[in-house]
Parts: structure tokens; sequence; C-alpha cells
């Protein structure tokens, strides 16, 4: 009897025990309840109520309007103003005998940059004296048809004839001064040596040509290109 009595009170404890495990497993913990009670905040404004340390660190100022201009940055390059950009121009075409600058030189106007050794020069020069030839030769006929129409043995169409003929060695001849001029040859002492010089004042900021090269007047590149940097552009690229 005691066996079996012992046997059902071990029975009733697993059973109880069983019970108790399901019903611990099947309750459910609520995080809000283990919460803390929301902190409940207090304003107060009163500067008096607050203690900094070291208050020479942080000095007060009056709040004021500040007017800030928007910023962009960006990327950009120098570059001569075009309109002060002025190429040296070679008006004979030959070979470079003395190059008298380089590119960064400050040069001055009418300074000498490089002597070209050409044969235009002495082809204007043959022109040049064909032409004061011709100006002689018909001047000289417009003196002789003169008199001869004073004395009546021509007639005044003849005469017109000549003065025509005269006028027109007279624009002969002053095209031909006026190219050896262009080309910067003495009529008076002729050389066979252009001499190319700046035509404003600035900073050589191309150069095409060195010593011993080959110019081709105005059909080729400029030899030289001389900027007025007093005034430059600024060019950005603005996305």
């Amino acid at each position: 009897m005691k066996t079996k009595f012992a046997g059902t009170m071990l029975a009733a404890i697993l059973a109880v025990s069983f019970a108790l495990l399901l019903a611990a497993c099947d309750h459910k913990e609520d995080p809000k309840a283990e919460a803390p009670p929301k902190a409940q905040v207090q304003p107060d404004l009163d500067a008096n109520n607050f203690a900094v340390d070291h208050p020479e660190q942080f000095p007060l100022a009056t709040a004021a309007e500040f007017k800030a201009a928007p910023a962009l940055n960006v990327t950009g390059v120098v570059q001569p103003d075009i309109s002060r950009a002025v190429p040296v121009i070679s008006i004979a075409a030959g070979r470079v005998v003395e190059v008298k600058a380089r590119l960064g030189d400050q040069v001055k106007k009418g300074q000498l940059l490089l002597r070209v050794q050409s044969n235009d020069v002495s082809g204007a020069y043959q022109n040049y004296l064909k032409a004061v030839n011709d100006e002689r030769l018909a001047h000289q006929q417009l003196d002789r048809s003169q008199l001869l129409y004073d004395k009546g043995a021509i007639a005044q169409s003849a005469l017109e004839q000549t003065q025509t003929a005269e006028s027109d060695a007279k624009v002969d001849l002053n095209a031909a001064s006026e190219q050896l001029r262009l080309l910067g040859v003495d009529k008076d002492h002729p050389s066979g040596i252009v001499n190319v010089v700046a035509p404003i004042s600035g900073v050589i900021t191309d150069q095409q040509v060195t010593n011993a090269a080959g110019v081709q007047g105005l059909a080729g590149p400029n030899p030289f290109t001389v900027a007025d940097l007093s005034y430059v552009w600024i060019v950005c690229d603005v996305y």
C-alpha cells in the first residue's frame, strides 16, 4: 500500500509541474509594461539657472541679419583678350636669318622681332626702278608734246594722250614706292633683308618661327603673336 501511494504522489507532482511549465511557456511578457515611465521635460528659459564652465570662451553677441552671396567654385583658365592680341605679319616670304625675340618676352611697339632674307625685295626694287624710268620718259614726252602743241605742230588730242601717259607713270611709281615701304626697304639704300617689327606693345604669347626657318608671307602662319595683357579674360567651366 505504501508503494502504491508513493507512486500516485509522484505522478501528481509531475502532472502539476508539467502544467506549470506549459503555463509559463504560454505567458508572453509585455515590454511596455517593463519600460520606465516617460520623462516629463519642464522648459526653463531663465539663463541665470544655468552655470557654464569658462564663460569667457563663449562671449555673448546680439543676433543680426547677414546677407551672404551664393558662391560657386569652378575651374577656369586665364586667356588674353582676343581684341588685344595682334599677329605679327611678315609681308615678304623668305628665310629667317635672325630672331630677336622669343615667347614670353615683353616688347615695345616698333621693336625689331626678326629679320627675313627675301627675294621679294629684289623683285619690288626692280619694279620701282622700272617705274622711275617710265615716269621720267613720260615726263619728257609730255614736255616735248607741250612744246609742239604751243607751236601748233600737234593737235590737242596728242597732248592729252601724253598727259594721260605721264599720269599713269606717276601712279605706277607711287605703287612701286609703297611696295618698298611695306617691305621695310629704303629705296635709296635697298637690301635683301626685311625687318619685321612689333605692331603693338605687349607680351609675345605665341611663336611659330625659329632661326633658319622659312616664312611664307601672308599665306603662312604668323611668326609671332603679341598680346596686351593689361586686360585678360577668365573663362570658367560652369556645369
